[in-house]
């Protein structure tokens, strides 16, 4: 069972003045913390820009010069696996 605090990153971000403002607004009417904002808010934006489905990679290697099964096999001989 994962407790609250496994897997958990620190970071520091820096605000312009007014998002900060901002933000204290919001917390002081959520009534929450700065860091549960800033949780909150990551979750909506990962929720948000979710690549679709399975065929996120669909045409990644449109217009590119190089073969993509030709770049594969010269990894896997790099990696020795061929």
């Amino acid at each position: 069972m994962m407790t609250p605090h496994d897997d958990v990153m620190r970071t520091i971000i820096d605000l312009p003045e007014e998002q900060l403002a901002g933000l204290a607004r919001l917390c002081d009417a959520h009534r929450i913390s700065r860091a549960e904002a800033v949780r909150r808010a990551v979750d909506h934006f990962l929720k948000e820009h979710r690549p679709e489905g399975n065929d996120v990679g669909f045409g990644v290697w449109k217009g590119r010069k190089r073969n993509a099964r030709k770049h594969v096999d010269t990894l896997r001989d790099e990696w020795g696996g061929r």
